[in-house]
């Protein structure tokens, strides 16, 4: 562990916090420190729930060190069961409680509570919020699914979503309805919106559909090997994936049914006059496995980008990252330090990231328009529209989620480039307004030249030429960057003035 202002996933105990959360009837005993108590800050606020997490924290403080903290947690489960009666409870500790071992999956169970308790065994100090969910639902599963005779519809289970997912409400919703459009009915969603009398009746489904393997695959597999429920391998987010996705349904259900894809907007839209003029543009794609692997698809096969770099930030999925980045023609980048992914991203220059809400900081900083396409993320990727990233849908949905940032970066270059313009300079009144008379303009400031920071390790851009740099186009800029520091480069030159710029844009157009 270290500290950093920004982590792409808390600890496991955050993990089991999304699980919980999710479900109904369900309670959480955490074993935790004062500090440790910010189940409510990421639920009620970041994802706007209508109500508070079913977290119950023992919040043992440092005068509590040295007496029975032991005791404080089995009067904590014991006032969660009186108060909130539910029909299960998982325990645990945090990071910090973890050093005491005071093991309270052993604490609970000699109580005796007339209800399953569920203990977690989560290793703060190696492994993190992923593997916690998907550790987390794996047990509760392993503990209430029971063996049933299957029903006589073809029915599944939806396995994965969890609270504080990027668009697993609205994904459900899309999934479940294009199922239910291929004749097959959803047994049970876990964990999101599942009790745990939900969990016990998974066995009677005939197969499982995996939507998140972060968080569900774990108890997929124990699924396919208790109950012999196959799953499907295939994600369905965008357009080439959902047909997949369609005709893996059709396979393991032997579904002929017919279905309506007018809704499909996206590769009408993609094929457009509208959006042409944005083929070929470099992206770098970075957040979970599972979304970064169908974004690299969608970004080269549906929307003519170009993968300038990819990578994600859950170890777990490094070896499947890796294979798709050499598809791909790019080495993979796996980190989960924000540092190091700023630093690729500012080498690529490409023209647009496809990220986290950590990259869409980066992006900000850089000047390199975003689109959010993973978790982590912050309250307005969880909007109250229905906006799925699967399905039909969700295919429209990304599609306008990534033209929309490279369209609007194009008006601020336009509005940019006529700043100095008696209309759209930065003192102008609204031009729309009835009798409207632009100010005056003045004379700007002669800014003072300083060398910046370099962007390659052989040159310095200085200021003149970094400042004449921006006034070219965004979708363009990076390769001029690139240009005029391979042209400095080769002729030995330590910086880049404006003269160098022209000299290297003459030199390139020869």
């Amino acid at each position: 562990m270290k500290l950093t202002v920004w982590t792409y996933e808390g600890p496991p105990h955050v993990g089991a916090m999304r699980v919980a959360t999710g479900m109904k009837g369900l309670h959480y005993v955490l074993h935790a420190p004062q500090g440790d108590t910010y189940a409510d800050l990421l639920f009620t606020m970041i994802e706007r729930r209508d109500h508070r997490p079913p977290v119950t924290y023992t919040t043992f403080q440092a005068r509590d060190l040295g007496s029975d903290t032991a005791g404080l947690f089995k009067t904590s489960c014991q006032d969660a069961y009186d108060r909130f009666q539910p029909e299960a409870i998982i325990v645990g500790a945090s990071c910090t409680a973890e050093l005491i071992q005071d093991d309270p999956g052993g604490l609970a169970e000699t109580m005796g509570l007339p209800i399953p308790v569920i203990p977690l065994e989560l290793p703060s100090y190696q492994r993190k919020e992923n593997f916690g969910a998907d550790e987390t639902f794996f047990q509760i599963v392993r503990h209430l699914a029971k063996p049933m005779d299957k029903t006589e519809r073809v029915t599944c289970n939806i396995l994965g979503p969890t609270a504080l997912g990027f668009r697993h409400r609205d994904d459900i919703q899309e999934i479940t309805n294009l199922l239910y459009e291929l004749g097959v009915e959803v047994n049970v969603t876990a964990p999101m919106t599942a009790t745990p009398s939900d969990i016990a009746k998974m066995g009677q489904a005939h197969f499982n559909v995996l939507l998140y393997p972060e968080t569900g695959e774990q108890a997929a597999r124990y699924c396919e090997r208790t109950f012999g429920q196959p799953y499907t391998k295939i994600v369905p987010i965008g357009t080439g994936a959902t047909h997949d996705f369609i005709a893996e349904i059709r396979e393991l259900t032997g579904s002929t049914a017919e279905l309506d894809t007018d809704r499909l907007r996206q590769t009408w839209w993609s094929r457009s006059v509208d959006s042409t003029y944005l083929t070929g543009k470099r992206v770098f794609i970075f957040g979970d496995g599972t979304h970064v692997k169908a974004a690299a698809r969608i970004a080269r096969d549906e929307m003519g980008f170009e993968v300038a770099g990819m990578g994600c930030y859950n170890r777990e999925y490094a070896r499947d990252i890796r294979a798709t980045a050499k598809d791909y023609g790019v080495e993979a980048l796996i980190t989960d330090d924000y540092l190091e992914v700023e630093k690729a991203i500012e080498a690529q220059q490409p023209e647009m990231i496809l990220g986290t809400q950590m990259e869409r900081h980066i992006g900000k900083r850089l000047g390199i328009p975003c689109a959010v396409i993973s978790a982590p993320v912050h309250v307005q990727d969880f909007p109250a529209r229905y906006s799925p990233q699967m399905g039909f849908e969700g295919a429209n949905v990304i599609f306008d989620t990534w033209i929309h940032p490279l369209v609007m970066g194009l008006e601020e270059h336009l509005l940019h480039m006529f700043r100095d313009d008696f209309e759209f300079h930065d003192e102008a009144g609204p031009s729309h307004h009835g009798g409207h008379a632009p100010k005056p303009l003045q004379e700007p400031k002669a800014a003072k030249l300083e060398p910046v920071a370099p962007a390659n390790d052989n040159v310095v851009w200085l200021a003149d030429a970094e400042k004449e740099l921006k006034k070219i186009p965004f979708f363009v800029r990076g390769k001029a960057r690139r240009n005029t520091e391979t042209y400095a480069t080769q002729k030995g030159l330590a910086e880049i003035s404006l003269d160098t710029l022209y000299e290297a844009k003459a030199h390139y157009a020869r």
